[in-house]
C-alpha cells in the first residue's frame, strides 16, 4: 500500500483539481508536485483497492469514502494556513509549503481545536473555502477563540483584521473602500449606540451586524 502521505497528497490534488472543473488522471500525473510526492500508476491502484477513488478510462472521480477522507486533508491544510497566516505570521508566500508539512502531522482533533480558537474561519487566506468540522456545528467550548466578531471585542481595544465573512459581495467591497481589509489595524471606539472605529485618521461608524461580519484578533 503506498504510503498515507502520498495518498493525502493525490486526494488534495484531486480535490483541488476538481474544484477547477478538471477530472483528467493524466493531468493528475502529469503534475511535477504530486510525482515528486511518489504517486503514480501503482498509487492509484492502491487507493482504488482501498475505496478512495474509482478509474474509469482517463477519469478518476471519489468514492463516499474518498470524499470523506479527501475532506478532512484539505480542511487541515487549509486551517493550517489560517494559522500560521493569522497567529503566526508566516509570511504569505511560504504558506502552501508550511502547511503542506502542517497537515500530515494534526489529527481530526487539534483541526477542530484549531477552528476553534480561529473562530471557525470560513475560508483559508487565499480565499478558498474550509470545510466545515463538527466543532462548527456545537456551541462555545473550553478554548477560547483567538479571531472574533468585533463585536466581541471591548471598547477601546485595537485589533487586527483577519477576515471579513459580508453577506453581500457589495459590503466586502464597500468595507474595502473604507480600508476594512484583512491585516488593517483599528480600534474600536465604542460599540453604542452604534459601533464606531478608527482606522488610521478615518472614523468609521457600523451597523451591528456588520461588526458580526468583521473577524479580528487582539492587536498591541
Amino acid at each position: 500500500m503506498a504510503e498515507q502521505k502520498v495518498i493525502d497528497e493525490v486526494l488534495e490534488f484531486i480535490w483541488t483539481q476538481r474544484e477547477n472543473g478538471v477530472d483528467s488522471i493524466e493531468k493528475l500525473l502529469g503534475i511535477s508536485e504530486i510525482i515528486e510526492a511518489g504517486a503514480g500508476p501503482i498509487t492509484l491502484k492502491d487507493m482504488a483497492s482501498d475505496g478512495l477513488i474509482i478509474v474509469k478510462g482517463d477519469i478518476v472521480k471519489l468514492t463516499d469514502k474518498g470524499e470523506k477522507a479527501g475532506e478532512e486533508i484539505i480542511r487541515r491544510h487549509r486551517l493550517a494556513e489560517r494559522l500560521l497566516h493569522d497567529v503566526l505570521d508566516v509570511a504569505f508566500d511560504s504558506l502552501e509549503i508550511n502547511a503542506c508539512s502542517f497537515e500530515h502531522s494534526i489529527s481530526a482533533l487539534v483541526a477542530d481545536n484549531i477552528c476553534t480558537l480561529l473562530g471557525h474561519p470560513p475560508s483559508c487566506p487565499h480565499g478558498l473555502p474550509i470545510p466545515r468540522g463538527k466543532c462548527c456545528k456545537k456551541g462555545p467550548g473550553a478554548l477560547k477563540p483567538v479571531v472574533v466578531p468585533l463585536d466581541e471585542v471591548e471598547a477601546g481595544h485595537y485589533a487586527r483584521v483577519v477576515f471579513i465573512a459580508p453577506k453581500t459581495y457589495m459590503r466586502l467591497e464597500k468595507l474595502g473602500s473604507m480600508g476594512l481589509v484583512p491585516g488593517s489595524v483599528l480600534k474600536l471606539v465604542q460599540k453604542r449606540p452604534s459601533f464606531v472605529i478608527e482606522i488610521g485618521s478615518t472614523t468609521l461608524a457600523l451597523d451591528p451586524e456588520i461588526a458580526k461580519e468583521i473577524f479580528v484578533k487582539k492587536a498591541e
